[in-house]
């Protein structure tokens, strides 16, 4: 009898091209599909809640999955996490319903962005963070970042997706948008009901440059800054009913 399996799982991105299945390179999906399907003994797809881009980490990220074996799911936590490299854990495995889907069902996305601002990155941080030391007006960046709540068209902060996987409308609601300095670094969290390609990145790229005193913080810009490196990105929760 056929099982869905939804899992949440934890990723550094450094050493992959992104979520997506890609020939002949390492993605997060690739990595996921080949230790299932060996499991199932046949072709699994796993589906996500969002493409993350190459690069980019994931604290919680849920994708889904349909089997056919009857392990429990504890257990092919502990079988899979044995099998994934060390940049891959799955932290929870869990029966859903028949037709669960993580990003159809999803209702929110939660991503942070850091920025290191001290003059030296300690090389610890440097794989999770943008080092940004150059000055910057951080309390206008604060109030620029409140800008980018609730319902907006956000076509000039999205890349051009030739997938055909987003839908044509690139109006997104976003229901908290905060800029913060925590200690040597500013932290960037964006909570929504969905993302486009680059949105985040671009996001923060605009920041950048409103800090830098090149954009009106006080409406939304027509035209995204330079879009941020991927690294400082991390997918932090997706929520259901």
């Amino acid at each position: 009898m056929s099982r869905r399996i939804r899992i949440t799982l934890a990723y550094d991105g450094t050493d992959y091209h992104g979520w997506q299945l890609q020939r002949g390179l390492p993605t997060i999906q690739g990595t996921v599909e080949e230790i299932v399907s060996g499991i199932e003994g046949g072709p699994v797809r796993v589906e996500a809640s969002g493409r993350t881009d190459a690069g980019v980490h994931a604290v919680a990220q849920v994708a889904a999955f349909t089997i056919e074996n009857p392990i429990p799911p504890e257990n092919l936590r502990r079988a899979m996490n044995r099998l994934l490299p060390a940049s891959v854990r799955l932290l929870r495995v869990e029966e859903a319903h028949a037709e669960f889907h993580p990003r159809f069902d999803a209702l929110a996305k939660t991503y942070r962005y850091t920025i290191f601002r001290d003059e030296v990155c300690p090389p610890i941080e440097w794989r999770y963070v943008y080092h940004h030391p150059y000055p910057l007006d951080e309390a206008v960046m604060m109030a620029a970042a409140r800008v980018y709540e609730g319902e907006h068209d956000f076509t000039a902060f999205a890349a051009a997706d030739h997938s055909g996987a987003e839908p044509a409308s690139k109006v997104r609601t976003i229901f908290n948008s905060v800029l913060e300095r925590e200690g040597n670094k500013l932290i960037y969290t964006v909570r929504g009901n969905g993302f486009l390609k680059h949105m985040v990145r671009n996001i923060v790229g605009t920041l950048i440059e409103t800090g830098r005193g090149n954009v009106d913080w006080r409406t939304l810009p027509e035209r995204s800054g330079r879009t941020a490196p991927a690294k400082g990105l991390t997918m932090v929760s997706v929520e259901y009913v």
